[in-house]
């Protein structure tokens, strides 16, 4: 849940800034900006997460499929990519390629979520997987609105 809040409130945050008066924060006015902010920082939250920042790294490697070799390795080279995407996505010269490689790394990733809702004996399925796939939609909906952003206005000079 804590990465969806994080992506609403900076998004919703940085849409304010723009309203303001301010000259330097009118470009934020734009919702594919501020949807872009609010993307780097639930990816850097979600990456940093993945290095015990937040206590969460076992759980983590937890949620690999078992079919899958060295569960630390990946959660570690995942970790990497979610950081590496939230720079990227801030980037002017390389925001499509990054938000185009998080919502393919955010689809390679959802077996996990499957995985952890079904061997995780404390979760009931039938909650857990509904919202988990709720959830993994919208964030791949914002990474996909950014890329459609780009490409319906590859014409203008002001993406």
């Amino acid at each position: 849940m804590e990465p969806l809040i994080i992506l609403a409130a900076t998004t919703a945050a940085l849409l304010v800034a723009g309203a303001t008066s301010l000259r330097a924060l009118r470009p934020l006015r734009a919702w594919h900006r501020s949807l872009r902010g609010g993307l780097a920082a639930m990816f850097l939250f979600t990456g940093l997460a993945h290095f015990n920042a937040f206590g969460m790294r076992a759980e983590l490697v937890a949620m690999v499929p078992s079919a899958l070799p060295a569960p630390e390795l990946l959660v570690t080279l995942t970790g990497i990519l979610e950081l590496a995407g939230a720079l990227g996505i801030l980037l002017p010269t390389v925001w499509p390629w990054a938000a185009a490689g998080l919502s393919l790394l955010l689809v390679a990733m959802f077996p996990a979520n499957v995985y952890k809702t079904l061997e995780d004996p404390t979760l009931r399925v039938s909650q857990e997987l509904g919202p988990r796939t709720a959830l993994q939609a919208l964030f791949l909906s914002a990474t996909l609105a950014v890329i459609w952003r780009y490409w319906t206005a590859r014409g203008n000079k002001h993406v």
